[in-house]
């Protein structure tokens, strides 16, 4: 294959340098790869090899210059091995995961570039840097030294090892969760045994049974975590039971999709790396270069919300049986897969709620436009047009350019909303082009989420979950699509990690903002607004079932801990029991409660960049609760808000660090109270 063949190895001549996707094939990606390997190792040579003395300009600016081609294969091929993994796609992933480590390695433990970059840290007070250069030389020193850079060349051959290793694994974790939630979609006969779900829901199972030749069959696939959203609906008790049990048991069965050997070897390579950087953990590694600094200030947080959380779940739980104990003909005592239906039985006796009766006024194309890009042009001045011209890795894929508010090109936002079976589980952002005035390159993001996909001429209605999580996502969007910086290292979500999810859950305060809620929750045939009665017993709501969602993220988050405080010598041989244990240990294992990631398909943790970090979220929202108490005090959606929020926080990327920045915004740290009224968790 010649360079002139391979659309990868050229620039794209499409708008922002959107990737050429419909002349990408899978065959490409490979040599792309090595090509883009190639090309940067002799751009860091070239570093390496200069004579004259390190500074900011030969050395660190120039590492920022390298690897444009791999950022650029990188970022086009990343973005379909999660949104479309075709078995071609899948295959090249696993032969590249240990090619990517290992070229990551090469450069980061590279011994005389480490050199050139600490003498530059060394000597930065002496130079003449402005805030983000300064920022940047402390970052790289850091980073490369948290990595392993100094080590000896013994201990770097066996660190590349390890993280090539790890990288594989990682790479066969989310085949198997991915083959084996295909192969544990629910198959059902017929309607009656979904009644409860409406009109486009249905359609939605009969056109994914149809797609696997089940016809006259109905399919319900499973998102990522555990149960699912139907499961409030379904009237059907054995249905809701054999779809919670498909949940929990993926990648945990005795088959080739097995994933409890996978995770077991992950957690002992990673223990056995902390161990070689120095570090007693591979949670005390990760918090070391995030804001939580250490596993203890992770586990007081967690400890400190788990009591109350799970207090507040029994008392759920009480109200859930009083409602079985008085209703039923045949009262039975409630499983976890009978929380979400009963929980919305409670919402309507106690608030006059149902919340699956809402759907029709969340009609998806409605949510977007006078929703989510409402709410943004209001706040940002940014409008958004489609490009039905431009055509993204998939078909399902939409292309939106996006315009400041003097008209002036900001970039792309893709959104990628259905489910399919090449797509993994969940809801994500990821950039395709990364913001940097070094390179030249404007934003080019997109969101994934997984709706099931309706048949030909129903609406795709979304639940209120769903809509949520369409703004959470967009939030993280917006971050990617507003940073200006001039290093690529700091473009768009490049923060620490338990940073990174507050733009995202601020973003969700505009849901059931007056005048957004009014303007696109809309009946999708009459065009009624929402009753405002019924808008105002949605927020009264806002603690509701809270001990339920609080005690299931929290059990997944400390889970996640404890897989990770585990050390290079520990023998796990048992994954159900260490889960119990654990869960034990701080209060919340709890059977009717079940965790919102198992260890098996727990893929922020084991696929994903959440690795003793799943945290994050709840570490996020301290800061994300006192912005929404900021927006309240101070007018809420306005333009002044939306540029002090975008230039401060969203417009900085990660060229700051991120509490200096949170100030710089707020006026003073974040308090932990708006947190603990939000989520009813208050003495």
């Amino acid at each position: 294959m010649t360079d002139a063949s391979n659309p990868l190895l050229q620039p794209s001549s499409l708008p922002y340098g959107l990737p050429d996707y419909a002349r990408i094939r899978p065959e490409h990606y490979l040599p792309a790869f090595r090509a883009a390997f190639a090309e940067q190792l002799g751009e860091v040579a070239r570093i390496t090899m200069v004579r004259s003395m390190p500074t900011f300009e030969n050395t660190i600016e120039a590492l920022e210059r390298s690897g444009e081609l791999l950022d650029r294969v990188a970022h086009a091929f990343y973005t379909v091995s999660s949104a479309d993994a075709t078995p071609e796609i899948q295959a090249v992933d696993e032969q590249l995961a240990p090619l990517m480590a290992a070229h990551t390695d090469a450069i980061t433990l590279d011994g005389a570039l480490y050199w050139r970059v600490r003498l530059v840290h060394e000597q930065r007070d002496s130079l003449d840097l402005d805030a983000e250069q300064g920022y940047l030389v402390e970052r790289r020193f850091r980073e490369m030294t948290h990595a392993g850079a100094a080590l000896d060349d013994e201990a770097k051959a066996h660190l590349t090892l390890l993280n090539q290793q790890l990288s594989t694994l990682s790479n066969t974790f989310e085949r198997n969760l991915l083959n084996d939630t295909n192969d544990l979609a629910v198959v059902f006969d017929s309607a009656s045994e979904l009644d409860g779900l409406s009109a486009g829901e249905l359609s939605a199972a009969a056109r994914a049974a149809q797609s696997r030749g089940l016809d006259g069959k109905l399919l319900v696939s499973l998102p990522l975590f555990t149960g699912h959203p139907y499961l409030a609906q379904l009237r059907d008790r054995d249905a809701r039971r054999r779809i919670m049990d498909a949940s929990r048991s993926r990648a945990s069965r005795d088959n080739a999709d097995d994933n409890r050997p996978v995770l077991r070897e992950i957690v002992r390579l990673r223990a056995e790396r902390a161990a070689l950087l120095g570090y007693e953990s591979h949670a005390a590694y990760v918090t070391a270069d995030e804001t939580a600094k250490t596993p203890d200030a992770v586990e007081r947080m967690l400890r400190a919300l788990a009591a109350p959380s799970a207090r507040n779940a029994r008392a759920e739980r009480a109200a859930l049986q009083a409602i079985v104990d008085g209703t039923e003909p045949e009262p039975f005592e409630i499983e976890a897969h009978d929380w979400a239906f009963y929980t919305e039985r409670v919402r309507a006796a106690t608030y006059d709620i149902d919340t699956s009766a809402l759907r029709p006024w969340f009609e998806a194309e409605r949510v977007l436009q006078d929703g989510m890009f409402f709410a943004a042009t209001r706040l940002y001045g940014v409008t958004f047009q489609e490009r039905p011209d431009l055509t993204a890795y998939h078909p399902g894929a939409r292309v939106f350019e996006v315009f400041n508010a003097d008209g002036s090109a900001l970039g792309l936002y893709v959104l990628d909303l259905y489910t399919r079976d090449s797509k993994r589980g969940g809801a994500w952002m990821n950039p395709i082009v990364s913001q940097s005035r070094l390179r030249g390159t404007a934003p080019v993001v997109v969101n994934n989420l997984n709706v099931p996909e309706p048949g030909d001429g129903e609406p795709t209605l979304l639940t209120l979950d769903e809509v949520t999580t369409l703004f959470h996502e967009f939030g993280h969007a917006l971050h990617g699509l507003f940073a200006v910086v001039t290093y690529p290292h700091f473009s768009g979500t490049n923060v620490y990690r338990d940073f990174v999810e507050f733009p995202s859950q601020v973003n969700e305060m505009w849901i059931l903002w007056p005048e957004v809620l009014d303007n696109y929750a809309r009946h999708h045939e009459t065009g009624e607004p929402l009753d405002p009665a019924i808008v105002d017993r949605l927020r009264a709501t806002e603690t509701f079932d809270q001990g339920h969602a609080t005690s299931e993220y929290l059990a997944a988050a400390w889970l996640d801990q404890a897989w990770h405080r585990v050390g290079a010598d520990a023998d796990v041989d048992d994954v159900a029991a260490f889960e119990a244990a654990a869960l034990t240990d701080i209060g919340l294992n709890d059977p009717v409660v079940p965790t919102r990631y198992s260890s098996t398909y727990f893929a922020h943790v084991f696929s994903g960049g959440y690795s003793a970090g799943y945290y994050s979220y709840i570490w996020s929202e301290v800061l994300d609760a006192d912005t929404v108490d900021w927006f309240r005090e101070n007018g809420g959606l306005t333009r002044e808000n939306g540029d002090r929020f975008r230039n401060r926080l969203l417009g900085v990327g990660g060229s700051k660090d991120p509490l200096e920045a949170y100030r710089d915004f707020r006026g003073r740290d974040a308090e932990i109270a708006p947190l603990l009224k939000r989520r009813g968790l208050e003495d």
